[in-house]
């Protein structure tokens, strides 16, 4: 895609992208944000209206409920936060893993999600607005900022990107609202030129740096420039890999190995797969037309490179 970048000065396009981006937010309303005080969702909770902002939280870890509470305050939002006992987390493993027909090991990232959606299920909201799409138009996560050929590796990515809060949200009767995949939006975003997505500002570089400067005055200095945070961390359910990984033993992984033809990268895999295998059945076969997965057998379309059974990404890390 060609550069839209053809406005006589920065503040021009700073100007362009505001306008582009509450109309994006003007046709993707609902009645609440899954909400983590990241970027993204207090980007879109900033152009909304009468919504309910809901965080989770695991127990007592993550930065996220420090964030939404900045942020919520600032912006004078209706901000809910839903503290997760770690039994509870657990206990949602098996239907996130059901939902998603997958047993990847970003599974701590699904299970926030899903119990968010949830939780606006049980308050009787029927939609939820995520920031889901930022990070992948605006370039935010970190392992971006060393992708040598990025733009190959965008191009790609834009032809396959998926986002498993629309299954969630399917599966809860939760109509799911995606301002950053707003396609008007989206078309004008990839025009972008790379070198105002990431750049140096103040010692270090950063992903999404036309947002953080573009939106300056809309959302605080904090919270404009704070780091990545995966959905995982931010939100604590990080931990649980440690408690999942002490319900499998080093006998049971070591015949799990030998038993099934798939290569797990460590007992949490073998974990999931486990209840992948009650809750879903036998791993699905390439049919016509598709390549197989080098990691657990799996059938992939020809043009993906992230196996949405297992989760392995091998081939999308060679796209240097």
């Amino acid at each position: 895609m060609k550069s839209i970048y053809r406005y006589k000065d920065e503040k021009s396009l700073f100007h362009e992208l505001k306008k582009r981006f509450t109309e994006a937010v003007s046709r993707n309303r609902a009645k609440g944000i899954l909400f983590s005080g990241g970027l993204d969702s207090a980007l879109v909770a900033a152009y909304s209206t009468n919504c309910r902002a809901i965080s989770v939280g695991l127990e007592s870890y993550g930065e996220d409920r420090y964030y939404a509470e900045k942020a919520a305050k600032s912006l004078k939002l209706d901000h809910y936060h839903k503290t997760v006992k770690t039994e509870e987390a657990i206990a949602a493993i098996p239907e996130v893993i059901k939902i998603l027909k997958s047993f990847d090991h970003i599974i701590p990232n699904d299970v926030t999600a899903y119990l968010g959606l949830k939780c606006a299920k049980d308050m009787g909201i029927n939609g939820m607005i995520t920031g889901d799409g930022s990070d992948e138009l605006f370039l935010g996560y970190n392992f971006m900022l060393e992708k040598k050929d990025l733009k190959r590796y965008l191009d790609r990515m834009y032809t396959v990107m998926q986002f498993n809060s629309n299954k969630i949200g399917n599966t809860l009767g939760i109509n799911i609202k995606q301002p950053f995949l707003d396609e008007e939006f989206m078309d004008f975003s990839r025009g972008i030129d790379v070198d105002l997505k990431i750049r140096r500002e103040n010692g270090k570089t950063w992903g999404k740096w036309i947002l953080r400067k573009a939106f300056e005055g809309v959302l605080s200095q904090e919270v404009l420039w704070q780091s990545k945070r995966a959905l995982e961390y931010g939100s604590g359910m990080t931990e649980l890999r440690k408690v999942v990984e002490s319900k499998i033993s080093d006998e049971e992984f070591e015949k799990g190995k030998r038993d099934f033809p798939i290569r797990f990268l460590n007992k949490e895999h073998f974990y999931y797969y486990r209840i992948y295998k009650e809750v879903v059945g036998e791993i699905p076969a390439p049919e016509k037309g598709q390549k197989i997965c080098e990691c657990c057998g799996a059938g992939m379309a020809l043009n993906v490179f992230h196996c949405k059974t297992c989760g392995d990404v091998s081939e999308w890390k060679e796209v240097k």
